[in-house]
């Protein structure tokens, strides 16, 4: 393809976009441009076209308006969850390349229609797991590919909030979300677990759920408390899941739980030649010369980059500077649609689980 800038268009100009996406993207400027907003509230998608965008940027609240714009290249889709499969396949069929914020989708069914119109149109397309491009989740992955960790038989997802509940935009709201905390940090403890065993196969998964905390006041909640009225997700999720291979994963996530094992975006792992966690930094542990070893990497003293020219980057902006890379070049991005599949596929079993009280099967 040329060298031209790619055109970049933003729908959803929320938290997200604000928090990660736009300014990830306004780094990588020698080689986007951001040329179009929307937002059901126009008055955010000004003030992201006034921040983040090109001089002439235009802005909409219809996406569809905006889909019509046949230079834009990429866009990035930042709505809630429930929205998220119809405006990325109609991106998708447009003609543009789509990075999708986590989780892919609300429901596995709707995963899988994007999946396809991916397939069918040629287009990329992306879901935004960050944790994936942070430098211990980088070196971890490098340990496991070198066979550091041998057959990695046992992994937890750890995603545990004490009381955290986001109380602003529609985190509370089931219909939009699907969910509360496990659909929403959950995501990207499992993503991270799935893509470290590089095991995308579950057989079966027993789930449960627990909406305990949720109608308390006075909460002692890091972002003021919530309204009871207003919170119709869990406030806890719990999962186990058994792989074809014999593997298994469990999965933890809270917003609000009373617990002082707190762990975000983390994962521990149990392989046959070591293991490895993210509890105090990296942790690798090993037996060497018939002793029990830690191995403590520090991730602070530099070395070598695992990806050229992109050191100093964190994790939102690495991701940002490789999907660019992955269009330009035209190859795979490090998240693949058919493993943000699973993730969709593996969360959404929890919740039936929960609600059935059986295990699902696959």
């Amino acid at each position: 393809m040329n060298m031209s800038k790619l055109k970049i268009a933003i729908i959803g100009c929320g938290g997200i976009a604000n928090g990660k996406h736009m300014p990830a993207l306004k780094v990588q400027s020698d080689r986007v441009e951001m040329v179009a907003f929307c937002d059901l509230v126009i008055e955010r998608a000004q003030e992201a076209a006034k921040n983040f965008g090109t001089s002439d940027a235009k802005v909409y609240t219809d996406y569809r308006e905006l889909l019509e714009d046949k230079s834009i290249d990429v866009v990035h889709v930042c709505t809630p969850n429930r929205s998220h499969c119809e405006i990325t396949v109609a991106a998708l069929e447009a003609g543009k390349h789509v990075m999708c914020e986590k989780p892919m989708a609300k429901t596995a069914a709707d995963a899988q229609k994007m999946l396809d119109a991916a397939k069918k149109t040629g287009k990329k397309l992306t879901i935004g797991y960050q944790n994936r491009y942070r430098p211990d989740s980088m070196l971890l992955k490098k340990y496991i590919e070198r066979g550091d960790l041998g057959e990695i038989y046992y992994g937890k997802a750890h995603a545990l909030r004490r009381r955290a509940v986001p109380t602003w935009g529609v985190f509370l709201n089931e219909y939009e979300q699907g969910g509360g905390p496990l659909i929403d940090i959950g995501t990207h403890a499992l993503d991270l677990t799935l893509w470290m065993m590089n095991n995308y196969k579950p057989k079966a998964v027993l789930g449960q759920t627990f909406k305990k905390l949720g109608d308390q006041t006075q909460t002692a909640n890091a972002w003021g408390d919530w309204d009871p009225a207003e919170y119709t997700v869990e406030d806890s999720a719990f999962g186990f899941v058994v792989m074809q291979s014999g593997a298994a994963i469990s999965l933890e996530s809270s917003w609000a739980l009373n617990t002082l094992d707190a762990d975000e975006a983390k994962t521990s792992l149990c392989g046959t030649k070591g293991g490895a966690d993210m509890k105090d930094g990296l942790r690798i542990n090993t037996v060497d010369l018939n002793t029990q070893t830690t191995i403590l990497p520090d991730l602070n003293a530099g070395g070598v980059a695992f990806y050229e020219g992109k050191k100093n980057l964190n994790a939102s902006e690495l991701e940002a500077a490789l999907w660019i890379d992955c269009i330009e070049k035209d190859t795979q991005p490090l998240v693949l649609p058919e493993q943000a599949l699973v993730v969709t596929q593996i969360l959404e079993a929890i919740y039936t689980s929960s609600k059935t009280g059986e295990a699902v099967y696959f």
